[in-house]
């Protein structure tokens, strides 16, 4: 009731200030109402609208008009332009009149050009912008992947290109293959490996199939890191998705597994690289082959090795069919080098391997060195391949039996077929008659193969296991069956078989037997009687045979007076080893003493403790 008193004199009080008090006219003919406020309502809150039909664009609900406002939109990122200038406005006029096969052609030639800051702004005006419909411009995957490649090119880190990424969903895009690559490019260029590697990890969770690029990117990133073992894992997955190496990265693994001596690692990833149609054609080049088949031999890695060779002649077969052709050429050297290998490893590819390799790389110009010949006999010499082996010492009596600069050490069964005499006695005396059978056979076959080299090596087989009988018998089949004529070799692996028996006064007649016959002694024809008389236990003998070879003038070894001292030594002969330090004053050598040998032998091997 107050409230209305209060209202009703404010009301007599404005009409007798404003209206003149002799004339008083109402406003109204009703009655006065009452003007008591009420608390007002609230209304039932409205139901929303139906989703915007143009969902998709991050920029639909912002002023178009003003692109400089809105920022937030995607959490203040690069796709707001910065900077406005006059280029600026002529771009967003530009983007403007384009739609969306346009703008790809645009984008198409301003890469061409590198017109990466442009192509940039000309992306963000555009999908500021609205289509002939009214609705804002939407990329697809295409689009944006260029926008990410601009980024990429002006030195976007890899963190901002994956918030980049993540923003096409803004857009109801996914990333593809080739979105993620771009953030490997620059994970790359950060050296980044582990962020890399998950990513890739992450591609495959989520369905998004790496490609080649990916695979290379990340392998490459690893093998930079010396992340060998991890590489290998996905190197692993490359070629099992059927994917392909790339050559750089493959030359960069295969010089990582070399330099960390992860030889098994190479050999086998060579090996898979081979089984795929698309990694197949893979090499290393030229210089690198030489040194991973270097590498493999000091470390007898035949199965490395067959491969370094096989590239190499892969190299050799490209350089002829290139126009003009480029004759590529095998070191020799290497070639015997693997063939020592394959003799050590037992391994009968490599010797094909290494051999082929070596006739790709004469090409008929020249016969093989004397000393790869003898690498490939001790090769299957080792392997027990006697068949073979007897074959390539045809081959190199044929190339050099008649050359007189060639060394006549070359045929030797002491020295250089030392490998074969090995084989042919492995199995004592049946591989022996086995074998001379055979060279018997050959004799008489047409044409015929008659060599003494071959009967040399049977002769000092029978000596190697004691078998005088045989020896002798093989020495006499020399001029009597085969019809050749023995040489010094075969007088001196007759003398062998004699001294090992102790039966030296046969040597000491086998020696004038020679020498009456014109045949000149070597350094072995000497060194046998030597050991002959030593084991004779007969020094001064010794030394007259060491007087007799110094005067035919060769030089006696320091293991062959070292030995003679050692039984001047224990048969307690003074005179003797007086005479033989002369002859060791006279040669210079520097014996060195014989304690520890002198310990052993008076060692007491007697039972009685």
């Amino acid at each position: 009731m107050a409230v209305r008193m209060t209202i009703l004199s404010r009301t007599s009080f404005l009409h007798c200030k404003t209206l003149s008090p002799t004339f008083i006219r109402l406003i109204s003919g009703f009655p006065f109402l009452s003007q008591e406020p009420y608390l007002q309502e609230i209304p039932p809150e409205a139901s929303p609208l139906p989703p915007n039909p143009s969902s998709g664009s991050p920029f639909y609900q912002e002023n178009w008009r003003n692109p400089s406002v809105g920022s937030a939109a995607l959490g203040g990122h690069s796709l707001v332009p910065v900077g406005f200038d006059h280029s600026s406005a002529r771009i967003m006029a530009f983007s403007q009149t384009l739609d969306l096969a346009s703008l790809m052609s645009v984008f198409a030639d301003w890469m061409l050009s590198q017109r990466w800051s442009d192509l940039k702004q000309l992306f963000e005006f555009w999908i500021r912008s609205l289509d002939a419909s009214g609705k804002p411009n939407r990329p697809d995957v295409n689009l944006y992947n260029h926008y990410l490649r601009a980024n990429l090119m002006m030195g976007a880190s890899a963190g901002e290109l994956l918030d980049l990424v993540a923003q096409m969903q803004e857009y109801e895009i996914s990333p593809n293959t080739a979105s993620y690559n771009l953030v490997l490019k620059a994970m790359y260029q950060a050296r980044e490996y582990e962020a890399a590697a998950k990513l890739l990890d992450r591609m495959l969770l989520t369905g998004c199939m790496p490609d080649d690029e990916s695979y290379n990117l990340v392998i490459g990133l690893l093998l930079l890191k010396n992340q060998i073992d991890s590489a290998l894992k996905y190197l692993d997955m490359l070629l099992k998705s059927g994917s392909m190496l790339s050559s750089s990265v493959f030359t960069e693994y295969v010089q990582s597994c070399v330099s960390t001596g992860k030889l098994d690692t190479l050999a086998l990833i060579i090996e898979k690289c081979k089984t795929t149609d698309q990694n197949k054609a893979l090499s290393p080049t030229w210089k690198l082959c030489n040194y991973i088949a270097d590498v493999a031999m000091q470390a007898d890695h035949s199965k490395l090795a067959f491969f370094a060779l096989e590239f190499l002649a892969r190299w050799i077969a490209r350089g002829e069919n290139a126009r003009p052709p480029i004759l590529l050429s095998v070191d020799e050297g290497l070639v015997a080098s693997a063939l020592a290998t394959a003799g050590r490893t037992f391994d009968s590819t490599l010797i094909d391997a290494s051999w082929s390799v070596l006739k790709r790389s004469l090409r008929q110009k020249r016969a093989p060195n004397p000393e790869t010949y003898l690498a490939k006999i001790y090769a299957y010499s080792s392997l027990g391949n006697l068949q073979r082996a007897f074959s390539t010492l045809n081959e190199l009596e044929t190339t050099y039996g008649n050359s007189e600069d060639v060394d006549n050490e070359l045929f030797s069964p002491f020295t250089s077929l030392c490998p074969l005499v090995t084989a042919c006695c492995k199995n004592g005396f049946s591989t022996l008659d086995s074998v001379y059978v055979q060279l018997e056979n050959l004799s008489n076959s047409d044409p015929p193969y008659k060599s003494v080299a071959a009967l040399n090596c049977v002769v000092l087989g029978c000596a190697n296991i004691w078998d005088l009988d045989r020896a002798y018998e093989t020495f006499e089949a020399i001029a009597e069956k085969i019809g050749l004529t023995p040489d010094i070799h075969s007088y001196n692996a007759l003398m062998c078989a004699f001294g090992k028996v102790k039966k030296t006064s046969e040597a000491c007649k086998v020696f004038e037997h020679l020498v009456s016959l014109g045949v000149k002694p070597n350094t072995t024809t000497y060194t046998l009687l030597v050991d002959a008389h030593l084991a004779n236990r007969d020094p001064k003998a010794a030394l007259l045979v060491i007087d007799e070879m110094v005067d035919a003038g060769f030089t006696p070894s320091k293991e062959m007076l070292k030995k003679v001292r050692r039984r001047c030594s224990r048969e307690l002969d003074v005179d003797s080893d007086e005479r033989l330090q002369s002859r060791v004053h006279q040669f210079g050598y520097m014996m060195g003493g014989e304690g520890r040998r002198e310990l052993l032998y008076n060692l007491n091997y007697g039972s009685n403790y």
